[in-house]
């Protein structure tokens, strides 16, 4: 996300603050920039979505780690694209707001205007498109706006009526001494108005249940536990409202050749005790192919050789990590007699000089040696 600011630069406060830090220095610029404090300067709006996005990420753990380790490019990579607008911030903050300032701020009060529900879809992958992405298509069943009542919820032909009690208000009122307390309407329930007569397709809500098929982007590199988040993709919102967000919860399945450590992939390859005695060269399977491996004289059972570049991109950077394979000896089973032969003769060779190199040894350390 080029051109973003850092979050903690945005609230102005340490990058190790606590929540209540975080929200007293967000308090402080929501009040300096709120729009209704700033009637048409762009420049505080821009301040006011800015601060509202940062306080957003830094609240939240999740986000907060991710950004600590990854910047706005993890964010990115996990599907966070912040606010589309002031009534999405409302939506989000609207009990916030209430507690800063004691008076709701959400706008458009008199017609309930609330952001709709988030979803959830939850997505198994095959490994190899976890490593490299694709897109592809998902069916969700979701709350819509109302095709009959054009999301009203009243019958065409008839329109939502104000409240005769509250005024459209929402609110009543009642003097107490000096003040005045306000509550909810109980005729509209703070709606501010009702329906002479409720539409018959959804009875009033505004919504019907419905099935949609929607696109999804999965980048290189995802892993279990990775989220993505489709913008307005979540239910529809209630008289007039934003829709909510789609979270895509990311499940990969295991491969039978590799495992995955970060960005790295690990692997193992048999080899006979001849190949690792004389050295060889051996294909290994790649994620894009299959590539030689050298193997030197003398390699013992376990050593790791690396293909630089040929694991999983990576999801901050798309730079893609190494591939780590380890070498497994195999010891041969069900020799013929020449075989056993010849493994007898290098047996015996090996044990006169292993014989030798010990007597050496003992030698040097002032050992007698008994023949």
């Amino acid at each position: 996300m080029p051109g973003k600011r850092d979050y903690y630069e945005v609230l102005g406060v340490r990058r190790e603050a606590p929540d209540s830090e975080l929200k007293a220095a967000y308090r402080k610029l929501a009040l300096q920039y709120h729009p209704d404090r700033n009637p048409g300067d762009k420049a505080a709006e821009e301040r006011f979505k800015e601060a509202a996005e940062a306080y957003d990420v830094l609240r939240d753990p999740q986000k907060r780690q991710i950004y600590d380790a990854y910047g706005h490019q993890g964010l990115e990579g996990q599907g966070f694209s912040g606010f589309g607008g002031f009534e999405d911030i409302f939506s989000s903050f609207g009990d916030i707001f209430e507690d800063f300032f004691g008076f709701s701020t959400r706008r458009h009060s008199r017609s309930r205007s609330q952001r709709g529900s988030d979803l959830r879809y939850d997505m198994t992958l095959d490994f190899m498109d976890a490593a490299f992405g694709l897109e592809t298509t998902i069916d969700i069943e979701k709350y819509e706006g109302c095709s009959h009542c054009a999301g009203n919820g009243s019958e065409p032909g008839s329109s939502p009526q104000t409240c005769p009690q509250c005024g459209g208000a929402g609110q009543v009122g009642r003097s107490q001494g000096f003040f005045t307390i306000r509550t909810t309407c109980p005729q509209c329930r703070g709606a501010g108005q009702y329906l002479p007569k409720p539409c018959k397709a959804c009875s009033g809500n505004g919504k019907v249940l419905a099935n949609k098929t929607v696109s999804v982007k999965i980048p290189a590199g995802v892993d279990t536990g990775s989220r993505l988040r489709l913008s307005g993709e979540g239910e529809a919102g209630a008289h007039g409202g934003p829709h909510g967000d789609l979270y895509v919860f990311i499940h990969v399945k295991s491969h039978e050749f590799f495992k995955r450590d970060g960005s790295d992939l690990l692997c193992q390859i048999p080899i006979s005790f001849i190949q690792a005695a004389l050295g060889d060269s051996v294909e290994v399977p790649t994620l894009r192919g299959s590539k030689a491996l050298e193997i030197p004289k003398g390699t013992q059972h376990g050593e790791l050789f690396r293909f630089r570049n040929e694991g999983i991109p990576s999801l901050r950077t798309g730079i893609p990590g190494d591939q780590v394979i380890q070498v497994a000896v195999k010891t041969p089973t069900n020799l013929n007699k020449k075989q056993e032969a010849l493994l007898r003769e290098f047996a015996k060779i090996e044990k006169d000089k292993l014989s030798t190199k010990l007597k050496s040894i003992l030698k040097g350390n002032n050992v007698k040696v008994v023949n």
